[in-house]
This record gives C-alpha cells, structure tokens and sequence, in this order.
C-alpha cells in the first residue's frame, strides 16, 4: 500500500472550552461567543495552509490510483509507485509505459494517461525508485541501467509484453536506455524531448563531485524551480497551470527530509550527467518516433560550461534531427511553437498528434 498520508488535525473550539462552560454556567454567553470565534479562526488557518511538505507527496493528489510494487535491490527493500489505467475506452491490447523526468513525476502525464487511456491504451505510470512517491534511499548507485532493470522487473510482475515505452526529458534518456537493454521486449520507442541528445561533458561542461550537486539541490526553492522552468521548458511564458506542477516540486523539498530528496536528485543528476546514451542510439532496433519541442533549451549544466560553450548547447532544433538520422527508421514530428513539455503546454495539439503517429507504427509494435 501507498505510504499513508498524516491527517492535519486541528482541535474543535468545544474541546477548548468545554470544561470551563460546564464548571461555570454563569459563563455559558460568553463561552458560546468564544467558540463561535475560534472556529472561525480555526476554520481560517486550515484553509489557508499550503500542501504540507512531504518527501513522498503525501498531500499531492494524483488523478488515478497508487500501488506500489516492492523490490530488493542493491542489498535493501525498497518499492516503486506507479499508476495502472485500464483503457476507457475499446481496448486495443497495447500498453504504453510513460517514463517521467528528473524535475517530473508520474503525476505529471496526466493528460497523456486520459489520452491513451481513452484510445484503449492500458497505460503503467511508475514513479522512479528515487522520485516523487518511490522510495528515496540514502545510499543508492543510481544508474540507467538500474532504473531500467527496476522498470523491467514492475513489467514483468504485471505481466507486460512489448509495451510501447514513452519518456520524456530524463525518461527519454532512460526509455532509450530501456529499449538497448531490452530491444525484444519493446513494442516502439517515443521520445518526448528527451535530454541526453548530446554529450555535455564532450562540450564543455565540467564533472561535479555528488557533494557538489548535492549543495546546489540544497538551496532549490519554489522561486527557482519556477524560474528555471520558465526560462527553459517554456520560453519565457508562463501559465497558471504550470503551478501545479512547481509546486509538487517544491513541497518534496521544504520541511523535513527535504534534504533527502536533494540527496536522492544529486545522485540523480551525477548519473545523467555522467552516463550519456547519445553515442549508443545508432543500436537502436526499435520502431521510433521523436515528437520534439524545439523552442527547448534544456542543457543540464549550461551555468557551469563557459559562456562560449553554454551557447551551443540545448539547441533541439539541431540535436532532434541529428538524433533521428542515426537511429534507423526513426521518425520526428517537431513542434516548432512548443518547449520541453509539449505534453503540458498544448495537450490537445500533442496527444492528436501522438496518437496519429501511433497508430502509422508497424503493426506489430503499436
């Protein structure tokens, strides 16, 4: 079962009063008028407090029902999270398995879930051993290969053969993963923008020591959560349902283990930045479709390359073309108006788009 949610308790003002009303009668006016207050406070101060800081996002509603699948790895018990929608609508006896990224949760396909689940897609949504509602552990080598096996094994335990595998930003990086490790048991491959489309470290920018990382995770808030997030998923707009999702982020981190979540996003990022697929994707043997953004300027590690070389990275309007030329067969549909979500920022627009291009795949992967 999902890890329970603590109950915000707030006393009744007749628990407060109670006593003194029924040992002095005489002062049964006043009391009355006393209570009647306090529960206007009471009732104020509840309604005004934030989603309560949660590791595990205990407070944060996901649209659809949380199970968990329980795991040993790395010589400790740990569990995944993960969302399992039956198709809403004629079922077609496809599943897509959605991969979220590093400043994403599972929670964050919720439009692709209803997308897919209403074109008879069974859909699977895990959280990340790491990430959002999975476990965070103190010690972990994170690594693609192990996310991937770790996805692997929840699929098998459900019984799940050749899904089609979709991750966006990080996810992409790991869905490429997954589909090198596991090309017979992948239907198709979809990369939402996905980050790893370059080599940052053969372009300049410098290793950091976890310890590093782990410092910079420390001063996150949710001003610069939403800062970086405006000035590079979105191009410099914002919307107000954007929010949601800065603030799912921000609550993981404020309050206590929060310095657990950075602990588990430093790791996290010393994996992206030292394990690179891109030189690998030409052994892609999947059907693939790349549905890229190219207003994205993703580039992780950008502040610390030197300002010439910061330049020429996170340029998707090069890197997406570049990327499905090598990998055979492989398809790229941009969006020339969309950033790194195009997902969330024209959900209507994507999701048509996606399951067009799904339903072009070679029959036996989609």
């Amino acid at each position: 079962m999902e890890k329970p949610a603590t109950k915000l308790f707030a006393p009744h003002p007749a628990a407060c009063l109670a006593t003194f009303a029924h040992t002095r009668p005489w002062h049964s006016a006043v009391c009355t008028w006393l209570m009647f207050g306090l529960g206007i406070l009471c009732g104020a101060f509840l309604i005004a407090q934030p989603l309560r800081a949660d590791p595990y996002l205990a407070d944060f509603e996901y649209l659809y029902p949380v199970a968990r699948f329980e795991l040993h790895s790395q010589q400790q018990d740990l569990w995944m999270s993960y969302m399992d929608v039956a198709p809403s609508g004629q079922a077609n006896g496809k599943t897509a398995v959605l991969l979220h990224g590093k400043n994403f949760c599972g929670a964050t396909w919720e439009t692709t879930i209803q997308a897919l689940s209403t074109a008879g897609y069974r859909v699977i949504v895990p959280d990340q051993v790491g990430f959002c509602r999975s476990a965070k552990p103190r010690a972990y080598q994170f690594s693609l290969h192990q996310l991937a096996a770790n996805t692997h094994a929840l699929l098998q335990a459900l019984h799940i053969e050749r899904p089609i595998v979709i991750g966006h930003s990080m996810g992409g990086m790991l869905a490429m993963r997954y589909a090198l490790m596991y090309p017979q048991q992948t239907g198709a491959l979809v990369l939402v923008n996905p980050i790893g489309l370059e080599d940052w470290k053969a372009k300049g920018v410098p290793l950091s020591t976890v310890d590093e990382l782990y410092a910079g995770e420390l001063k996150t808030t949710r001003e610069s959560i939403k800062a970086y997030q405006q000035k590079v998923y979105y191009d410099g707009h914002w919307k107000p349902d954007y929010d949601r999702w800065v603030d799912m982020l921000a609550s993981m981190y404020a309050g206590k283990d929060g310095d657990l979540v950075a602990w588990n996003q430093a790791l996290a990022s010393n994996m992206i930045l030292s394990q690179p697929v891109i030189h690998e994707i030409d052994r892609i043997a999947v059907p693939t479709l790349l549905l890229i953004g190219l207003k994205d300027t993703t580039a992780i590690g950008r502040n610390r390359a030197s300002p010439e070389d910061a330049k020429a990275l996170g340029n998707y309007t090069a890197l997406a073309p570049a990327a499905a030329e090598r990998i055979q067969g492989a398809r790229l549909i941009p969006f020339p108006d969309l950033g790194h979500s195009p997902h969330v920022e024209a959900p209507e627009q994507f999701h048509g788009v996606m399951l067009e291009a799904l339903s072009a795949l070679p029959a036996h992967a989609r």
